[in-house]
């Protein structure tokens, strides 16, 4: 135990382990804030996965250019389809659609596969979208598009008619619902077809017949539906096997993106830095500190007591110190955590709640209990040599 006197001793010499503090706290705030960043963001992506049934699915991506990487024509999507296991695959095509007349918007369009989970906020999306039915946003491009659902509208797409040349052609869709447009998963203003119309549109922006594009061009992306969360493994490999670039929807919980990827990582590091710079900090201060009190500890050893209580006072400091800052360091953390939950949901385009932005309970542990214990195990090594000096003679130096 630390005794009165240590206390009040340590507080008036102006004890150099609480000059450690600012850095532990600052230490402790940063592992806090990437373990509630990275663990919100795990936890909006999970749920997006389990809602749109993702722990079944499978992306085949197409890389031009890339000769390794199987296209997804038409036959290739025929045998990924005939893999074992394979429930149905949907293919992805981009292109755009544009106001027909009167208008301002330019919106990508896209297929609406089985992993697209989109808050609809008007409306409601068939279990299979007609080939004359369109989702879009609510607004985009200062349209609102909220009135209109329910109703046929004209589109505006383009028919390439050479290298740089092409004319506009109307297709009309009805908007059988619209999503919250801060929901960005695929971009922002993006209108979800069926994989026909889809394929309509990109076949007519480069300027072939629908079969003919889908045949030598193919999809940029599909979305294989496995019978049973057990198989997609085995479908995985018999597809990579078959040359597709595949990999399970449910990776993207551990592949997070850009910012969140990097919290992630500062989270694992942040727990090597903290305790290796408690220690070390532990180790300088405690020098500093028992060099400070020399005097002080050598008249108390004079008088009876012996290294192991000496010890025992400076630990008691290092611990307190170190408590001190863990406890700060965490809520500070914390609250900057929950603080960024809202700007960050609209960086993933995924609901991040305030419980989500907490972090994990080792991780918490972890921000309370490495700055105390570094600082102690850096107490210990750091006043070993100190105290080994002769009482006598130091309390005779200090006179």
């Amino acid at each position: 135990m630390k005794s009165p006197w240590s206390l009040s001793s340590s507080w008036r010499d102006g004890c150099p382990l609480r000059r450690t503090l600012p850095a532990l706290v600052v230490l402790a705030a940063l592992l806090t804030v990437s373990a509630g960043v990275a663990g919100g963001a795990a936890g909006a992506v999970e749920r997006d996965v389990l809602r749109s049934g993702g722990l079944t699915q499978i992306e085949l991506s197409s890389f031009e250019g890339d000769a390794s990487v199987r296209p997804l024509t038409t036959s290739a999507l025929r045998d990924a389809a005939d893999v074992p296991g394979v429930r149905r695959v949907v293919a992805d095509y981009a292109a755009a659609v544009y106001a027909e007349e009167g208008g301002t918007y330019d919106l990508t369009s896209r297929t609406l596969t089985p992993g697209d989970d989109l808050p609809v906020t008007r409306g409601r999306i068939p279990a299979e979208l007609g080939p004359d039915e369109v989702v879009l946003p609510a607004a985009a491009q200062g349209t609102d598009f909220a009135p209109l659902v329910g109703r046929t509208a004209a589109f505006g797409y383009t028919r390439a008619t050479g290298d740089a040349s092409g004319t506009t052609e109307v297709v009309e869709l009805r908007i059988v619902a619209v999503y919250d447009p801060g929901w960005q998963a695929d971009g922002p203003g993006v209108a979800y077809l069926s994989e026909d119309t889809a394929a309509l549109l990109a076949a007519a922006r480069a300027g072939r017949s629908p079969d003919a594009f889908r045949d030598r061009e193919g999809a940029r992306s599909a979305v294989v539906v496995v019978e049973h969360q057990r198989q997609v493994a085995a479908v995985t490999r018999a597809l990579q096997e078959d040359g597709f670039s595949a990999s399970p929807v449910s990776d993207r919980v551990r592949a997070l993106p850009g910012l969140f990827g990097a919290a992630d990582l500062a989270m694992r590091a942040g727990v090597l830095v903290l305790a290796l710079g408690a220690a070390v900090l532990g180790a300088v201060r405690a020098g500093d500190s028992t060099r400070a009190r020399l005097g002080q500890f050598a008249v108390l050893r004079v008088l009876g007591s012996g290294r192991p209580e000496l010890r025992r006072i400076l630990l008691g400091e290092a611990l307190l110190s170190g408590g001190v800052a863990g406890v700060a360091g965490t809520v500070v953390g914390t609250g900057l955590s929950v603080a960024l939950a809202g700007p960050l949901s609209a960086v993933l385009g995924l609901p991040i709640t305030v419980t989500d932005a907490l972090p994990g309970l080792p991780w918490a542990a972890a921000a309370l209990l490495l700055p105390a214990a570094g600082l102690a195990a850096g107490t210990l090594l750091g006043s070993r040599e100190v105290l080994r000096r002769d009482p006598y003679l130091t309390a005779r130096a200090h006179g």
